[in-house]
């Protein structure tokens, strides 16, 4: 079982709001394993995340220059110019709308599986609930999107098929497929990471020295390698969602 012992952000959270989320979730029916710390280590790591990314969207907000701009400042202005080629190549010109979302997903999955070269801590996307979040997030977005395009009935009608005589057929098929995607974003992700991070964690303790070195580098192309696949296909659902029928 990948590390689930309690550090120091994770105390700090159930110390904080640990009362008021044991009892939400004594509310809604799900009662925590253990109501003293109900915040487990994961969900502190990906919280951790998320304020690394506010931290640096503020830091990046005071320090933006057009005569002078920084390493940081370039190195975001790379990743939002990838990103937009990337929505534009996938989606079209219409792609530009939908950057903001998929950049910071990318940049929040990349954080998280590169966290789990951090001595002590784990990749919160090799734990099963954060990589379903995500994809949860791209299918809500992805569907609202066809709606929003096409309309409620339209996009109904979107997923029904060219052909009206075979619609009863069509239709289960695409919501069963939409579903999928979902699952199958969520599986992938998840499953890649945790083997990532078991590999790494095993050969640092059976060789110390050299070899998992090697494990490492491939734990940090699989963690961008991850983040390409979550940016690329949700804009690969957007654009099927969203396209016309011909």
């Amino acid at each position: 079982m990948v590390g689930q012992h309690q550090f120091w952000f994770a105390a700090l959270l159930n110390k904080l709001v640990g009362g008021w989320v044991t009892f939400l979730l004594v509310k809604i029916g799900f009662p925590p394993a253990n109501p003293a710390q109900p915040i487990p280590k994961y969900v502190a790591e990906e919280v951790l995340v998320l304020l690394v990314i506010i931290v640096g969207a503020v830091i990046l907000r005071t320090r933006l220059s057009v005569e002078k701009p920084g390493r940081f400042q370039l190195a975001m202005e790379a990743v939002v110019e990838f990103t937009r080629n990337m929505g534009e190549e996938v989606v079209g010109p219409d792609g530009r709308q939908y950057v903001a979302l998929v950049g910071t997903l990318g940049v929040f999955i990349c954080l998280c599986n590169l966290m789990g070269l951090i001595p002590t801590l784990d990749s919160p996307t090799a734990h099963g609930p954060v990589p379903l979040g995500c994809a949860t997030l791209v299918f809500l977005h992805f569907n609202f999107q066809g709606i929003k395009r096409h309309g409620p009935l339209g996009y109904l009608k979107h997923l029904s098929g060219p052909m009206m005589a075979i619609a009863f057929l069509m239709l289960p098929v695409e919501i069963f497929s939409n579903v999928m995607r979902m699952l199958s974003l969520s599986v992938r992700l998840g499953a890649n990471m945790l083997a990532g991070e078991i590999l790494v964690k095993i050969f640092t303790r059976m060789i110390p020295i050299g070899l998992p070195g090697i494990f490492m580098a491939l734990h940090v192309f699989e963690s961008f390698l991850q983040a390409y696949i979550f940016m690329i296909l949700p804009f690969l659902y957007i654009r099927l969602a969203v396209q016309k029928e011909h």
